[in-house]
C-alpha cells in the first residue's frame, strides 16, 4: 500500500568566484548617488504576514564575479573586493577563464542623477542600515505574492515578446517590463521576475565548458549567467528605474559547500543584492530564485522560488553570510562560526512555517546510540526522512523529493503541532539526515526542508525496526478527518506483554477497518493469523499476537462504513515490541478469520443484539461454552465451527456445535474436541431470496485437553422453538436406558426409533419425555416428530451408539 516514490534529483548551484589581478580591479571613484525613492510610493499593506507558497528545495548561484562593491550604507570607503576561490582550489583553465570573464564592474546608480543631490533617506548611501526596531520586513510591504499577479503575468508575457524580438538593451527591457507599474515596489518586482524567468544559470560556463558570461549585455543576449551575472544585471536594471541597489558579496550554502568546514580563511563565493525601498534595505537573490542545477545532468532546471524576493534577514542569514556584517541587516548580527554551525534550512522550511526545536546545530553526536530531531509547525504537515552514509558536500545530487520513507533506522512521530525524529544509526560512523515535508492536504511529493549530520561513536544494540512506508508512527495527522478520534496507544513503542497486544481506537462515525502486521522475519500468511479485528459503530479494536521477538509494525486502514467504493486510507502506524514470551504456532488465530470479529456494526444492522460475549475473544477451560444473542428480525441463521484443516478429528466439527432458537433468543452451544483455537462464524440470510452473509466471527480458545462430546446430528425439521433438554450428547452408551426430554412445538407425536420404537409422552410443561433403550448399536437412534393431520414422521436429530471398545 505504499505510495509511488516521486524522485527528482536537483541540487544547488555550483560555486563560481573569480580572482582578478590587480590591473583588472576597477575603482569606484566618480560614482554619483541617485535620487532616493519616495517611501510613500511603496505599496504598503497593514495585514499580517501570510504563509508563502511552498517552494521546491534548493538554490542556485553559489558563484561571484570579481567586482568592487558599492559604497556601504555607513558612508565608509569601498568594502574589500569579494574574494574568490583560491588558486590552488581550481584548475588552471578555470582560473584563467574566471579572471578574464569576471573583470567587469557595474555601477549602481544613474549618472544623470548628478545634477541634483537629494536628501538621503535613513539607511541610504552615506548612512548605516536602520537601527534595531526601525527595520521593516517583507510582510510590512505586502501580505502575499498574489498581490503581484498582474505585474508577474505582464512581465512573463513581455519577456517572451522581447526575447522573440531579440531585444538585448537593458534600458528598453526595463521600460517594457515596468510599464504599468504603479510604484517602486512593483517596478522592483518586475525586474526580479524578469531575471528569474529569462536568465538561466550558466552551468556550462561554471564547469569551464564555455566562456563564463558576466556583463549585462552578454547575459541578456545569451540568456544565461552565473551569480555575478544576475547581481550585476539586477543592479543595472534597478539603476534604470532609480532604485538604489547594492551587490553584496559573501558565503552561501550552495553547491560546493562542505558541511562543517571553516570559512574563516576561505574567500567568499557568491553575490546577491540589497535594495533600498522607502528608506529601508531589503535582501533578494535572483540567482537562487530562478531555479536549480541538476548535478547529474550538468544542466539548469527552471523553478521559480518566490522566497528569495525581499527575504527576511533572519531567514536569509541561514543560507547567505555577507562579507560585511552590516549587510546581515540583523539587530544582533551573528558571527561566521555561528553561520557554519547552524542547521541548513531550505526555502520550503520557511514557506511551510516550520520551526526548529532541537538540535540547535547541524552536527549531532548520539547519546547511547540515539539522536533526536524535533520540529514544530503551525499548519498540518506530513513528514518523512532519509539517513545515509555521510558525504562532505551538502548538495551531492541526492534526491530532493520523496514520497515515502525507505529507512528503518529511526522512529518518526507526528503529533498535533510537532514532529519528533528518533534516529538510531545501525553502526558506528557519520551519517547525513535529510528531513522532507509537505502540507498535509498536498498531493505532491515531499520536499527537502533541512539537513543534519549525525556522528555515532557506539551504536545501540537492538533488533531491526520494520520499515514504515506511511511516514510516521502513531495516529496520522489526518486520522481525525478519516473519523478516528483517539487511540489507546501513541507514537512510542508499545510492549507486547506475553506476546499479546490490543489496540483500541475511538471513532467519530462508523468505519470499516483493515490491519497489516509486519515483522522482519514473519511471512505474510502467518502475519494474517496474528490479527483479529472488531468493528463497532463508535470504536475499533485490533487484537495482535506476536509469534517472534523483536519489533512489529501494525498499520491501520479505514474508510467510512457505508462508502464501499471508497479506498481504505492509512490512519495510523504503531510500533510494537515483543522481548519476552511469544505465542506458539498452535496459538495463532484460526485461518479464514473475517474482518469483523465479535458483535459490532454489522450485527446491529441485521438486528442481532444482546450478545452474551461483547468481545471477539472467548476462552474456556472446560471445553464448552454458550454464545447467546437476540434475533429481533427472525432471520434465518447458520453457524460454522472451524480450525486448522490439517488437524484430524473423530467427528466433523459441525457435530461440535448445537443451535437452539426460543422466541427471539438464540443459543449456540459449543463442545470442543480438544485444546486449541477455533473460529465460530455466524451467518444470516438478510433477504428471503438472498445468500447467507457473514455477521461476525468469534475466536474460541480452549485450554482443556479432555475431548468434548459431540452433539446429535441436526436435520432441517429441527426449527425455531425446538429445545433439547436431555440427552445433550450425540453419542450414547450401548445397552443402556437413556432419558429423553425435548420440546417440539406443534408436534402431535414424538418418538425415538432405533432397534425398537419408543413414543415419548407430553407432560404438563409441554415437554416430551421418556426412557429409551439404546440397544446394541446396530443402528443409531432417531428422534422424530409428526405434525399436522398427515401423521408423517420427520427426523429431527440422530444419536450415535458406542460400540464395543468405545468405537462408533
Amino acid at each position: 500500500m505504499s505510495a509511488e516514490v516521486a524522485i527528482q534529483k536537483f541540487s544547488f548551484p555550483f560555486s563560481c568566484a573569480a580572482r582578478l589581478p590587480q590591473r583588472h580591479e576597477a575603482s569606484q571613484e566618480g560614482r554619483v548617488q541617485a535620487k532616493a525613492p519616495d517611501p510613500h510610493e511603496l505599496a504598503e499593506s497593514g495585514t499580517s504576514r501570510q504563509a508563502r507558497p511552498v517552494g521546491v528545495i534548493g538554490a542556485v548561484g553559489q558563484d561571484k564575479k570579481k567586482t568592487e562593491s558599492p559604497k556601504p550604507p555607513d558612508g565608509g570607503g569601498a568594502p574589500e573586493k569579494p574574494p574568490a576561490e583560491g588558486e590552488d582550489q581550481r584548475p588552471a583553465a578555470k582560473r584563467q577563464l574566471s579572471s578574464e570573464s569576471a573583470a567587469r564592474t557595474v555601477t549602481a546608480v544613474k549618472k544623470s542623477a548628478v545634477r541634483k543631490e537629494p536628501k538621503a533617506h535613513p539607511g541610504q548611501r552615506g548612512e548605516p542600515p536602520p537601527a534595531a526596531g526601525e527595520r521593516r520586513s517583507r510582510g510590512d510591504l505586502f501580505a502575499g505574492s498574489e498581490v503581484f499577479a498582474r505585474v508577474d503575468s505582464h512581465v512573463v508575457r513581455a519577456g517572451a515578446e522581447l526575447k522573440e524580438k531579440c531585444v538585448y538593451d537593458v534600458k528598453s527591457i526595463v521600460q517594457t517590463i515596468t510599464h504599468g507599474a504603479r510604484n517602486e515596489l512593483e517596478r522592483l518586482r518586475a525586474i526580479w521576475v524578469w531575471l528569474c524567468h529569462n536568465i538561466e544559470y550558466d552551468v556550462s560556463g561554471y564547469l569551464g565548458h564555455s566562456e563564463k558570461l558576466s556583463s549585462p549585455e552578454e547575459v541578456i543576449a545569451a540568456g544565461r549567467g552565473v551569480c555575478c551575472g544576475y547581481s550585476s544585471l539586477c543592479t543595472e536594471m534597478c539603476r534604470e528605474v532609480g532604485i538604489e541597489c547594492q551587490e553584496v558579496a559573501g558565503h552561501s550554502k550552495g553547491i560546493g559547500y562542505l558541511q562543517g568546514q571553516s570559512l574563516k580563511d576561505v574567500k567568499s563565493d557568491h553575490l546577491w543584492n540589497c535594495v533600498l525601498l522607502g528608506g529601508h534595505w531589503f535582501l533578494l537573490d535572483a540567482c537562487w530564485g530562478a531555479g536549480r542545477v541538476d548535478v547529474q545532468r550538468e544542466s539548469f532546471v527552471k523553478r521559480f522560488d518566490d522566497f528569495y524576493f525581499l527575504t527576511d534577514p533572519a531567514e536569509f542569514i541561514e543560507s547567505h553570510f555577507p562579507d560585511e556584517e552590516k549587510w546581515q541587516l540583523l539587530d544582533a548580527p551573528i558571527p561566521l562560526e555561528e553561520f557554519e554551525r547552524r542547521v541548513f534550512k531550505t526555502s520550503a522550511f520557511f514557506t511551510m512555517g516550520l520551526r526548529l526545536i532541537q538540535p540547535h546545530y547541524f552536527h549531532i553526536v548520539t547519546d547511547d546510540g540515539e539522536a533526536n530531531v524535533s520540529l514544530s509547525f503551525s499548519r498540518p504537515t506530513t513528514f518523512t526522512y532519509e539517513i545515509t552514509q555521510h558525504q562532505d558536500l551538502l548538495h551531492c545530487g541526492a534526491p530532493e523529493q520523496r514520497e515515502s520513507s525507505g529507512s528503518s533506522f529511526g522512529l518518526l512521530t507526528v503529533s498535533h503541532r510537532s514532529m519528533k525524529l528518533q534516529l538510531l544509526p545501525p553502526a558506528s560512523g557519520a551519517y547525513d539526515v535529510k528531513v522532507f515535508a509537505r502540507p498535509e492536504a498536498a498531493t505532491t511529493a515531499l520536499v527537502w526542508v533541512c539537513s543534519f549530520t549525525v556522528e555515532c561513536p557506539i551504536p545501540r544494540a537492538m533488533e531491526e525496526i520494520p520499515e514504515n512506508p506511511f511516514l510516521s508512527w502513531g495516529l496520522q495527522p489526518a486520522a481525525g478527518c478519516l473519523g478516528v478520534a483517539g487511540s489507546s496507544h501513541g507514537s512510542e513503542a508499545a510492549e507486547a506483554e506475553e506476546g499479546v497486544f490490543q489496540l483500541a481506537l475511538k471513532t467519530s462515525r462508523p468505519l470499516m477497518m483493515l490491519c497489516e502486521l509486519v515483522h522482519p522475519g514473519l511471512e505474510a500468511a502467518v502475519a494474517k493469523r496474528c490479527l483479529a479485528t472488531q468493528i463497532q459503530p463508535d470504536a475499533l479494536a485490533c487484537h495482535v499476537l506476536c509469534p517472534a521477538r523483536g519489533f512489529y509494525r501494525l498499520s491501520v486502514f479505514v474508510r467510512d462504513y457505508e462508502r464501499t467504493a471508497v479506498k481504505f486510507q492509512n490512519a495510523g502506524n504503531f510500533l510494537l515490541h515483543c522481548k519476552g514470551k511469544v505465542v506458539g504456532p498452535d496459538q495463532l488465530y484460526p485461518p479464514n478469520l473475517g474482518s469483523a470479529c465479535g458483535p459490532g456494526t454489522r450485527t446491529l444492522e441485521a438486528g442481532l443484539s444482546k450478545f452474551s460475549h461483547a468481545t471477539a475473544l472467548v476462552s474456556t477451560q472446560q471445553g464448552k461454552c454458550n454464545v447467546t444473542f437476540h434475533n429481533q428480525r427472525d432471520l434465518e441463521l447458520h453457524a460454522v465451527l472451524g480450525r486448522e484443516e490439517d488437524r484430524p478429528a473423530g467427528f466433523p466439527l459441525s457435530r461440535q456445535l448445537f443451535c437452539t432458537y426460543t422466541d427471539s433468543k438464540v443459543t449456540v452451544s459449543v463442545s470442543l474436541p480438544d485444546a486449541g483455537v477455533y473460529r465460530l462464524g455466524l451467518y444470516a440470510r438478510v433477504t428471503p431470496d438472498g445468500d447467507f452473509r457473514p455477521m461476525c466471527d468469534f475466536v474460541l480458545r480452549n485450554g482443556c485437553d479432555r475431548p468434548g462430546a459431540p452433539f446429535p446430528a441436526v436435520f432441517s425439521a429441527w426449527r425455531r422453538g425446538c429445545v433439547l433438554f436431555e440427552p445433550r450428547v450425540g453419542v450414547l452408551e450401548r445397552l443402556a436406558w437413556v432419558r429423553f426430554r425435548v420440546r417440539v412445538p406443534g408436534a402431535q407425536r414424538v418418538s425415538v426409533m432405533g432397534e425398537t420404537r419408543t413414543d415419548l409422552k407430553l407432560n404438563k410443561s409441554r415437554v416430551w419425555e421418556g426412557e429409551v433403550f439404546s440397544g446394541s448399536g446396530l443402528q443409531p437412534l432417531k428422534l422424530a416428530a409428526a405434525s399436522g393431520e398427515s401423521g408423517d414422521m420427520a427426523v429431527l436429530l440422530t444419536f450415535d451408539i458406542e460400540q464395543l471398545g468405545g468405537d462408533l
